[in-house]
């Protein structure tokens, strides 16, 4: 198919069922809006984009992500301003991204101009699915899965890329307890740690559930080899101030490539703080905390922006943090950030991709 020539026939919803949503009681994850974005790649090239009523989809038993795990996805929200038009935040980021997870899963990846063309027509078609509330938003999912019919050690010769979306409330967004995880790790070196590829939050889940279970929220990954250098928090890049200096785990394999999380280290280093991306052991987080240094932990991703971390466990003694009104840096990086990407403030790198309806 010539990306030059895209056109995408739409099928509307018989009826709407945005009437149907209680604004005030949004949960995430649970509400999708009347249409989906969907493209088949089949025969060495992309083909059939369409715009169908959001609804399930018939696979194979015999679909080889669900045995050889080929699905990878993104995340994104979409915003109004105060014109009306649809606001959202580097999406070419995200669709970079999406095709370097398909790259490393040895997927087909997606041409740029199918990419955007299917989610500005998705969002202009469902517009009144964004919520209007302050704070609130409509959550994007871009997703691809293999859909050879083959149980053969290999990879797909098809692929399903869609696109769903769904009203999103406010996040609110709570401290959480987090904890050293000592011996289950996320992802190694050279591994696909970096992509967002669904075995990688499958993984996830034992380790986390397990430590729940002991009181926390979420865990604190380290290196596969020594678990001495912090990777992620959660879902989550992870930051800290020790000192006045904003550190963060340098990328690698193993660490996500986390749009919010480059945003959040521009933003900082545009209102004047010191910024390193380096290893950072655990040891230094615990002697900062011990001397008193450990100024702020939190992650950032796309739900909250910044995710607050209230205590750190590691090796049985629990590490406080100071109260979250006192954290400058990661309050003032957040305020900006949120008015940037929500039309409120001057865009001086150009994050913001603006739909007119």
């Amino acid at each position: 198919m010539s990306v030059d020539s895209i056109t995408i026939p739409v099928q509307r919803a018989a009826k709407s069922r945005v009437a149907e949503l209680d604004y005030d009681n949004l949960v995430f994850g649970k509400n999708f809006s009347d249409h989906m974005f969907v493209v088949d790649y089949k025969d060495g090239e992309w083909q059939n984009p369409q715009i169908v009523p959001y609804g399930n989809m018939s696979v194979s038993p015999a679909n080889s992500a669900l045995h050889y795990g080929q699905a990878i996805f993104e995340g994104m929200k979409a915003y109004r301003d105060e014109n009306g038009d649809i606001l959202l935040f580097r999406p070419l980021d995200n669709f970079k991204r999406l095709n370097a997870s398909a790259e490393r899963l040895c997927m087909a990846e997606l041409p740029e101009e199918l990419f955007m063309q299917g989610l500005e027509q998705l969002l202009r078609l469902d517009a009144e699915w964004i919520p209007a509330k302050a704070g609130s938003s409509l959550y994007i999912r871009p997703f691809m899965f293999a859909t050879d019919e083959f149980l053969g050690v290999r990879p797909s010769l098809s692929y399903k890329f869609a696109i769903i979306t769904g009203p999103v409330g406010a996040y609110y967004d709570m401290p959480v307890k987090v904890a050293v995880e000592p011996t289950y790790v996320r992802s190694a070196e050279g591994g696909a740690g970096y992509a967002k590829a669904a075995g990688n939050y499958a993984a996830a889940l034992l380790p986390t559930k397990k430590m729940q279970e002991k009181g926390y929220h979420q865990l604190i990954w380290t290196d596969a080899k020594e678990h001495k250098y912090i990777e992620e928090s959660g879902t989550m890049n992870v930051m800290f101030v020790v000192d006045g200096v904003l550190i963060t785990p340098s990328l690698s394999t193993s660490i996500l490539h986390g749009v919010t999380r480059s945003s959040v280290l521009q933003v900082a280093r545009d209102l004047g703080y010191q910024v390193e991306e380096r290893k950072v052991s655990v040891a230094e987080i615990i002697e900062a905390h011990k001397a008193g240094k450990l100024q702020e932990a939190f992650g950032t991703g796309t739900a909250a922006i910044i995710s607050q971390i209230a205590l750190i466990a590691h090796e049985g003694q629990e590490y406080e943090l100071p109260p979250v009104e006192s954290r400058e840096i990661s309050q003032s990086i957040g305020a900006a950030l949120d008015k940037i990407r929500s039309g409120q403030a001057p865009d001086p790198h150009n994050w913001v991709h603006r739909i007119s309806l």
